[in-house]
């Protein structure tokens, strides 16, 4: 089977050109497409992602496929590679038909697979290099990277909790006593007040209230989890 692929980032660019560059190709050839795989798509997405992914997964060894440039397979050196080696592996033949790369079991084409892939390795290489300047660039200037340690934990220790807390709110205690009995910042409780819709009614309701009545000065009730201030 000979099969044309055939693909655009938008829609409005036309895949009308390259399907007429390719039949040309075969005619130059002699020989007949024998079905064609169209998708408007970005080139940046996996070929696993694509309907390209599923013609490889159907083409067979011994069938061809023709593309216009190598950049309509992906717009990433190492997914280009990774198409490259699959045909290989499975004696695909691919030609396209802009830069007259002819890629089957011939020496020449294991060559210019092994250009492709000392170029890819570079890419990486230097993709890998640029990230960690970056990193370090920004550590150097005081950014603080990764998740800040201890909000998840915390967060999940309220949500355990949760009944004692609304029974808290219930008490009328504030805000501040709730997270100070349980060691957390502002921010975690605002974090757990937004998953929490019944917490976020009683601190409504507390605010709204004009009562100047004491709070109760009874004991703060122990939580399931964490360690209270003293």
């Amino acid at each position: 089977m000979i099969a044309g692929y055939l693909r655009v980032s938008t829609c409005k660019q036309h895949l009308t050109n390259q399907k007429e560059e390719i039949l040309r190709y075969a005619a130059t050839r002699q020989i007949t497409v024998d079905c064609w795989v169209t998708e408007i798509v970005s080139g940046k997405k996996h070929e696993k992602e694509r309907k390209l992914g599923l013609l490889l997964r159907r083409l067979k060894p011994g069938d061809t496929l023709i593309v216009t440039e190598i950049s309509r397979l992906s717009r990433t050196l190492t997914d280009i590679m990774e198409i490259m080696a699959k045909c290989l592996r499975k004696k695909i033949r691919l030609y396209t038909t802009k830069e007259g790369y002819s890629f089957d079991d011939s020496i020449n084409s294991k060559v210019l697979c092994f250009a492709f892939g000392l170029v890819a390795e570079i890419e990486r290489n230097l993709i890998s290099m640029r990230t960690k300047e970056a990193l370090a660039m920004r550590k150097a200037n005081g950014v603080v990277l990764g998740r800040r340690k201890g909000s998840c934990t915390k967060l999940k220790i309220l949500m355990a909790n949760s009944q004692t807390i609304l029974k808290m709110l219930e008490d009328q205690y504030t805000i501040l006593d709730i997270c100070r009995h349980f060691n957390i910042s502002r921010e975690t409780f605002n974090k757990y007040r937004r998953l929490t819709p019944a917490a976020a009614e009683l601190i409504s309701r507390n605010a709204a209230m004009t009562s100047t009545a004491r709070r109760p000065s009874a004991k703060l009730p122990a939580p399931e989890t964490g360690t209270p201030n003293p």
